[in-house]
């Protein structure tokens, strides 16, 4: 097929009615389709079944120190899952400090503090800093967002590119003393699936920031998530920073969530000693701690952090077979000059950009035929994508059949939309 650009007029008209024609078919079957969010489907959750049989008996519930994980305590978690995520991120064992099963929770409850207490070199608490500003990477995740919105920060935005935040445009905003901190999906970014190089990283670590208390919440959900033999490789962060000296600045976030089970993973915190200092009295406030049974659950099935990667191949099997069914379905799009996606080697997402001005018409014409997709504008602050073209595309949850129907759908749409757009 040739470049719609190139098409004349009257090709167009007849090209557009045909597909429209197509299209009529798919929305007689009554379809209920969901391409929307990154959740595993059950088949995906068998894989991590038998942690759910592990030996939880009496003599299980103990720790290699000896403690009873029944009891109250350990506010900062098992020292064996201390250990554990140490090795599988490559993190010192006291930088980490141990949650529930959500790292989303973690986040918010570090700019809570934050703004009720502030953190560590923080003149005042955030709450009385007024016009406070965030930088905000979109495409991005809409969570994080909405975190820092629902504080009152005004969201700043800065374009990300296949090598991470645009850094020139991100060096200029830093220098804005009201500026508190960044949010960055360091590994196969939330939708893009795009990897920060090595030289991001270091920028981001020996920037000039005119905040004292700047902080950049290094979301890294999807560390160990590569599909290909060959996955992406994330420089360290801290190693980078203790090199300039502010390893202060970073607050680092992962969970087992998408490893084993989004409802009851095991989620971390990674920080300086100092401001674990700073935070532990107030989250001692707020807690006794977390559900050190689960933890020993985690650490009894997995018994190593190699047994980790051993499941996460298994994983990546699974999931790199729903990228192929999407990836195969897009590139019918291949030169008509109506669209572009991102083929990332893991993670969760495929980010689709469309013809400016289309976005809106492609969802509205899925959730037409029944296929619901991400709302337009959520990988972006405040809801709104200026160019109209960004789609997040999550193809974990359906089957493989409703899958390769819902992209085929997908792909029609695109075409539907950009035709329309160009009469």
């Amino acid at each position: 097929m040739k470049d719609y650009r190139s098409l004349s007029a009257k090709e167009r008209e007849h090209l557009l009615a045909q597909l429209l024609g197509e299209y009529e078919k798919y929305k007689a079957m009554g379809l209920s389709l969901d391409l929307s969010r990154g959740k595993p489907n059950a088949e995906q959750l068998d894989i991590s079944q038998a942690m759910l049989a592990v030996d939880m008996s009496r003599e299980a519930c103990f720790d290699d120190t000896g403690f009873d994980c029944r009891n109250y305590g350990m506010l900062d978690g098992v020292p064996e899952m201390k250990r554990f995520f140490a090795y599988l991120y490559g993190l010192k064992k006291e930088y980490i400090f141990i949650g529930g099963n959500s790292s989303l929770q973690l986040m918010y409850d570090t700019l809570a503090r934050a703004m009720l207490f502030g953190v560590l070199g923080s003149p005042r608490p955030w709450c009385r800093e007024e016009g406070r500003k965030w930088i905000c990477v979109a495409p991005g995740y809409d969570r994080h967002f909405a975190i820092t919105e629902a504080f009152g920060f005004e969201l700043l935005t800065v374009r990300m590119t296949p090598t991470g935040p645009d850094m020139d445009e991100v060096e200029k905003l830093v220098a804005d003393p009201k500026v508190k901190g960044i949010w960055c999906v360091p590994k196969y970014s939330n939708p893009t699936g795009n990897t920060y190089s090595d030289e991001t990283v270091r920028r981001l670590a020996k920037m000039k920031c005119a905040a004292p208390d700047f902080r950049i919440m290094w979301d890294n959900a999807y560390a160990v998530h590569d599909i290909n033999d060959h996955g992406d490789t994330l420089a360290d962060i801290f190693a980078e920073a203790r090199a300039f000296g502010t390893e202060d600045r970073i607050f680092y976030f992962s969970s087992t969530s998408k490893i084993t089970f989004p409802g009851g993973g095991v989620s971390l915190l990674a920080a300086t000693p100092a401001n674990l200092a700073q935070m532990k009295p107030l989250i001692g406030v707020q807690t006794i701690g977390y559900d050190k049974l689960n933890q020993l659950r985690h650490l009894r099935y997995f018994a190593n952090p190699d047994a980790v990667r051993e499941h996460m191949t298994r994983m990546g099997d699974y999931i790199r077979n729903k990228f192929s069914i999407t990836l195969a379905a897009l590139s019918e799009l291949d030169g008509l000059g109506i669209a572009e996606w991102t083929k990332p080697n893991g993670g969760y997402f495929i980010s689709l950009d469309v013809l400016p001005g289309t976005a809106k018409r492609v969802f509205e014409l899925m959730r037409e035929v029944g296929v619901t997709l991400t709302g337009v504008g959520a990988t972006f602050p405040y809801g709104v994508d200026p160019d109209d073209s960004n789609l997040r595309i999550a193809p974990t949850y359906p089957t493989d059949s409703d899958l390769a129907l819902a992209c085929k759908i997908l792909v029609l749409a695109v075409k539907i939309a950009a035709l329309e757009k160009m009469k």
